[in-house]
């Protein structure tokens, strides 16, 4: 697969490579548009591309991982003997132009040639995740790089918890990277036409649709589509597990109070219990409206919002 370089970032401003990234999916978004990533849903990053979500600064992992990769990238030479060549491009695929790709890295392998080198760092907790393969979001990463350069393999380095160090190489998956681009470009017609992906259950759908949809007509109503009656039988479905789950909660808390009595704590193996005096302080907004109401008109905040509800007919 043949790529050409979209864009040099050596000294490019952090808002100029905002904007280069929304212009294609690079390899961060590949999960995101599986579906498998535990960070952002398909929507959220479909406002990010459609330029409907304003410009975020870099937390505090992605400085740190930026100002650590060249640390990983020199223990990863030293430990294997493996040089990297450091790069700062912004790929661009020339089948498929909506995949971007920005490596760390290009590395050789004994058998497969050229490869990508990609550097990671990650928190002391997720060291479990590195010990027998890779996070799915780095494995669908490097496919996708893979997809955009046509090399046959990837390097992935990384520190954990700033004291151990984890590298694995990573095959080709052609497969896997078919699949990864037919959802990628579906999900690019998404964007170019201006039309939300399907929406899930995440708060990022239910945020869009509130900023897309602020206030109902009134007195209006539709005939809506068939698949209403679906979504309505998996909405009472949901709402039936959510009210015995909650009963099942609150029968387990009752229990566990009971236990406790008078006391404030209790163990349970390694758990410890508490049921514990808290005091609050609340304005009394009905007998400040009663007794004062210009001050309640003065300082009330009159807010406006939709309300979901199904009803029988």
């Amino acid at each position: 697969m043949s790529y050409n370089v979209f864009a040099n970032t050596q000294s490019m401003p952090y808002e100029d490579w905002l904007d280069c990234r929304r212009q294609g999916i690079g390899g961060s978004d590949a999960a995101v548009v599986c579906g498998v990533s535990r960070y952002k849903s398909p929507v959220e990053l479909w406002m990010e591309k459609t330029g409907q979500l304003p410009t975020q600064e870099a937390g505090e992992a992605a400085y740190w991982g930026n100002q650590l990769e060249a640390l990983v990238r020199a223990e990863f030479t030293k430990r294997t003997g493996i040089e990297v060549e450091h790069r700062m491009e912004l790929l661009r695929s020339g089948e498929y132009p909506f995949m971007q790709a920005n490596l760390d890295g290009i590395c050789l392998h004994p058998d497969f040639g050229p490869c990508i080198f990609e550097a990671k760092t990650a928190s002391a907790f997720k060291v479990s995740e590195w010990e027998n393969d890779i996070p799915d979001e780095y494995l669908l990463q490097v496919q996708h790089y893979m997809a955009v350069t046509g090399y046959q393999g990837t390097y992935i380095a990384a520190l954990i918890g700033g004291n151990t160090f984890r590298w694995k190489f990573i095959e080709r998956d052609d497969e896997l990277i078919a699949t990864m681009i037919q959802l990628e470009e579906r999900f690019w017609q998404h964007v170019q036409n201006k039309t939300p992906p399907v929406l899930d259950g995440s708060d990022s759908a239910a945020r869009f649709l509130a900023e897309q949809f602020p206030n109902s007509a009134p007195n209006s109503r539709i005939e809506l589509p068939n698949r209403a009656e679906q979504l309505i039988q998996q909405y009472d479905t949901a709402c039936q597990q959510i009210r015995d789950l909650t009963e099942q909660k609150q029968q387990a808390e009752n229990q566990l109070k009971q236990m406790l009595g008078k006391h404030e704590a209790g163990t349970a193996g390694e758990h410890i219990v508490t049921w514990k005096n808290v005091v609050q302080e609340r304005l009394d907004s009905k007998t400040l409206k009663a007794e004062h109401p210009a001050l309640y008109k003065k300082y009330a905040n009159k807010t406006s919002y939709r309300r979901f509800a199904i009803k029988s007919l």
